[in-house]
């Protein structure tokens, strides 16, 4: 009787076993949350054969979860180390007279103006380069034709920072004329004065350049060791008056050179940019310098039209200037030009 009981225990416990194995596989656990909410199970991640080992389509599994990062890639901006441009500005003036009682002369003026610049700056070196070219005339029905502005000028500078706003630096500065220029006597009898490379000034200096601020303001430089060369490619009479000797084309001078250039905008659509130099000869009177200062004052009126005046003011003891009473000596040389002008940029010329 005992052995029955114990029989039927035994299988009765199997069959219990067997169908709770049978009821956990065809039912789904559900999950609740803190808040007793249900807790939807993601669909497995089917493997996919790809050929790859086991590791590897595990790591590509858990990639799909996560968004591809999109980047916006957008493609660099090549530098330039170039600034070039141009400034064109003419002037145009005519006076006629018919039967003026108050008396007159009619005539034409014109004045051109050239300023062109080319500038390299990379890391700590720059190279500044300006040519600037001008040329005037008025020609009068009564006495002809008259020169009033020609003037040729190149300046090129090289720096290389030293500390801070100090450069090491080496400029060199042309100055010359295009045209013959003439003297005219009571009689209207012309003596030419001067004409291409005659005379002609190169000097070429190594030295230091101090740029406070951007650099875009002011420039001032000293050049210890500054090599001068007067060229005067005419005959002995022009030669001596303008401090060589009467046979020779070429003077030599070894001195110093101080520099100070100055450009700013004072307030809107007025500007003045000055530029004073000094020479000194090591060789034959160090105190006598020579002094170059150009000076140029600007008003815009619009993008086309503008207001300028320009002077310069030369001294130099070996040019010798005659006087009303014909004695030949040395005076301080100064010349002043206002016009109303035309301008056009082309560039990105920068002032």
């Amino acid at each position: 009787m005992k052995f029955r009981l114990i029989l039927t225990y035994c299988f009765l416990s199997l069959l219990l076993v067997f169908s709770n194995h049978i009821y956990s596989q065809n039912t789904t656990k559900v999950k609740l949350n803190f808040f007793g909410d249900t807790i939807k199970n993601k669909k497995p991640l089917e493997p996919i054969k790809s050929g790859l080992t086991p590791e590897q389509e595990v790591c590509r599994i858990i990639g799909l979860n996560y968004p591809i990062p999109e980047i916006n890639y957008e493609p660099g901006k090549v530098p330039k180390f170039w600034t070039i441009g141009v400034l064109d500005e003419i002037g145009f003036s005519q006076v006629s007279l018919t039967n003026w009682a108050a008396g007159g002369s009619g005539s034409l003026a014109l004045n051109a103006f050239l300023n062109t610049m080319a500038n390299y700056e990379k890391g700590k070196m720059y190279w500044e380069n300006r040519l600037q070219l001008a040329y005037g005339f008025v020609q009068s029905f009564d006495v002809g034709y008259r020169k009033a502005e020609d003037k040729i000028i190149l300046d090129s500078k090289w720096g290389y920072k030293a500390y801070r706003k100090l450069y090491f630096s080496s400029a060199f500065n042309f100055r010359s004329q295009f045209s013959p220029g003439f003297d005219y006597d009571k009689n209207n009898v012309a003596t030419m004065k001067s004409k291409f490379l005659a005379p002609g000034y190169a000097t070429l200096g190594i030295g230091i350049d101090y740029k406070p601020g951007n650099g875009k303001v002011l420039s001032v430089s000293f050049s210890p060791l500054t090599g001068a060369l007067t060229i005067v490619n005419a005959d002995s009479l022009l030669r001596v008056k303008y401090g060589n000797e009467y046979n020779k084309l070429f003077r030599w001078e070894l001195g110093a050179q101080f520099k100070v250039v100055f450009q700013k905008d004072l307030f809107k659509n007025f500007r003045i940019a000055s530029q004073f130099s000094l020479f000194s000869d090591y060789m034959k009177n160090p105190k006598n310098m020579v002094v170059y200062w150009d000076l140029q004052i600007d008003y815009t009126f619009n993008k086309y039209f503008k207001a300028s005046l320009n002077t310069n003011l030369i001294y130099n003891d070996k040019i010798k200037i005659t006087t009303k009473s014909g004695r030949e000596t040395t005076r301080v040389q100064f010349k002043e030009v206002f016009g109303l002008n035309f301008s056009y940029i082309i560039g990105k010329y920068k002032k």
